[in-house]
């Protein structure tokens, strides 16, 4: 096993979070790419984990807090570590110990950069990003937020923990008219999908259905609402992980508007 930065090789990879075979990564449109090269500039990092046979199997990005969806200083944090689990395209590389070479290589990377510490985020349910796995690697939880857990490894006494940037306000449904708000900050092509197949959903209906999107890689139209990424129809909060289907998301709009 061999832990790597990002080169141009596997720039096209990693914008598909290493499911180049997969057709809904498709459908995420360029978002990550444009926060990439944005964010590239205020310091992310990324490295891969490659198989002895030189085949990418994991992945880890991270960078400094203070642009990111948590509040901190003198921190990083990482957005998402991913190791490919699928039998399709490159198959199956979990469970092999790469997840925890790739943060253990980003750990070190971050103590070199100076930096106080690295927080990481995780779910409480037993699925991807889990909490429970960056408690084992010696992470503790500083803040929760519903199923977001925010945790952290300090690098020195004095370091401060990060907490959560809390949700501001929501979006309000609109009179006479059924209001799809979507929000996007580009780093997840999971959210991604969400956004452009609830755009689509939108425009399938007639112009009593609103299509809002809020572009939520410019700071402070982020910390203006507190809101990541998310979806809501007239105001209503939908699930987005997994993403819903196309199907899904167009029923849900169709019975609003019946409601109208």
């Amino acid at each position: 096993m061999k832990i790597v930065d990002l080169a141009d090789q596997y720039l096209e990879l990693y914008l598909l979070c290493l499911e180049d075979w997969s057709d809904e990564m498709k459908e995420a449109s360029d978002h990550k790419r444009c926060w990439y090269e944005r964010a590239k500039d205020e310091g992310l990092r990324v490295k891969l984990g490659l198989d002895d046979e030189g085949t990418v199997g994991g992945m880890i990005q991270y960078g400094p807090i203070e642009p990111s969806f948590a509040d901190g200083h003198d921190l990083y944090v990482v957005y998402c570590i991913w190791v490919h689990g699928h039998k399709e395209g490159r198959g199956n590389f979990q469970h092999q110990g790469m997840g925890k070479a790739l943060l253990r290589a980003a750990e070190e990377d971050v103590r070199q950069l100076g930096a106080n510490g690295l927080a990481a985020w995780g779910v409480s349910l037993p699925f991807w990003m889990r909490a429970s796995w960056f408690k084992r690697q010696g992470y503790t939880r500083v803040d929760k937020q519903g199923m977001q857990v925010l945790l952290w490894k300090p690098f020195r006494d004095d370091a401060e923990p990060p907490k959560w940037i809390r949700q501001r306000k929501r979006p309000q449904p609109m009179s006479g008219r059924v209001t799809v708000t979507a929000f996007n900050a580009g780093w997840c092509q999971a959210q991604n999908i969400v956004f452009e197949r609830a755009k689509h959903a939108a425009a399938a209906f007639d112009d009593r259905v609103v299509f809002e999107a809020i572009d939520t890689t410019d700071r402070q139209t982020f910390l203006e609402w507190g809101i990541s990424d998310g979806l809501y129809i007239d105001g209503k909060e939908i699930r987005t992980g997994p993403p819903p289907s196309y199907d899904k998301l167009h029923t849900l709009i169709a019975k609003r508007l019946k409601k109208l």
